[in-house]
């Protein structure tokens, strides 16, 4: 009997550009997977992180740290920003949506409490520890304590959505594989750009008036503008292409928007007192649970992998790294009772 899925499979091969990654020419996933009779093999990955516990955590971990004010935006509510962008431009350029989607959902499983700020935290402790490796470590080994046996192209996406060593945005030899993944990859920097001046503006970190003039006049004065021109100088580049591309002029200001952020918003005295205090709570969490295991172990909702621990450090790597925000500061709480005024 034939399929709904061979049907949507048909159709992505008559109407997908042949820029496209086409579903049934998926390399697959590690380990067999019985094929669904509804869904791609791209649509059921999406399904399986929706479903996740490491995707739910997101809504309680943040975006840009800010413990003293509350945070307008969670990691949570980024992902669902990246992935209305990205699957906006792979529509547009007749890109495979459902793959887009999945990779775009996954991005940032890996993440860590606190922000970018929490990373840098625990790398001090485990050597190399990155969001998008631990976000592919999540979906091959910890989510359920087996992982969620994606497809390759998924994988490759979640692991690839940051920029490369040479800090290049647009594809070079560490970017995707797919150009759904290079869509990921450029729509995660238009989110952070923009929500992160809009929640600065917010907090009281910047005044509109303080972005720069040449900025705004290429991007645009409000959020959807500066958001729409940046799609459009995606989709624009990329339209005869079969790869993705940018406009040079919105690049340039997407990377003069992002140093801005980071000389005045980011390593902000406000910001950088944060950033402090974030790494007494991990070093904190993460010196007593290497001396008290235990914890770890009777933590009914920490999976651990199903792949030896080379050592105690890297376990605690991933149980701290899987605690939300709110979980780290009542762990941190508990193992300093009595000393929490800086909390």
């Amino acid at each position: 009997m034939r399929t709904i899925r061979l049907d949507i499979e048909t159709r992505e091969k008559s109407f997908l550009s042949k820029a496209a990654a086409f579903s049934s020419e998926s390399k697959g996933t590690v380990y067999p997977r019985e094929k669904d009779d509804i869904r791609t093999i791209y649509m059921q990955d999406r399904d399986r992180i929706v479903h996740s516990e490491y995707f739910r955590r997101l809504k309680d971990k943040a975006q840009v740290i800010m413990l003293s004010v509350g945070d307008f935006r969670t990691r949570l509510t980024h992902t669902l920003e990246v992935m209305q962008i990205a699957r906006s431009i792979a529509r547009a350029l007749r890109l495979n949506e459902d793959l887009t989607e999945a990779i775009a959902f996954g991005h940032d499983l890996g993440h860590s409490p606190f922000g970018h700020a929490g990373e840098k935290a625990i790398s001090k402790y485990f050597k190399g520890f990155h969001h998008s490796s631990h976000s592919l470590r999540v979906v091959e080994h910890l989510e359920k304590g087996k992982g969620l046996n994606l497809s390759f192209e998924v994988r490759d996406g979640i692991i690839k959505h940051t920029k490369g060593k040479n800090g290049k945005l647009i594809a070079d030899s560490s970017g995707p594989s797919t150009n759904e993944g290079m869509i990921v990859r450029i729509s995660d920097t238009i989110a952070y750009a923009n929500h992160d001046v809009d929640d600065a503006i917010r907090y009281g970190l910047l005044k509109y008036e303080d972005l720069p003039k040449d900025i705004i006049k290429i991007l645009g004065t409000t959020y959807g503008e500066r958001a729409d021109t940046m799609i459009m100088g995606v989709i624009e580049a990329s339209m005869e292409k079969m790869e993705i591309d940018i406009d040079e002029k919105v690049l340039k200001a997407i990377n003069d928007l992002r140093a801005f952020m980071f000389k005045t918003v980011y390593e902000s005295k406000a910001i950088l007192e944060d950033v402090e205090r974030v790494n007494r709570i991990i070093s904190t969490i993460f010196e007593y649970l290497l001396k008290h295991k235990e914890i770890i172990e009777e933590d009914n909702l920490f999976k651990k992998a199903d792949i030896p621990y080379k050592s105690d450090e890297e376990l605690v790597k991933d149980y701290v790294a899987h605690l939300t925000d709110s979980e780290a500061i009542s762990l941190h709480k508990k193992i300093t009772y009595g000393k929490l005024n800086y909390i």
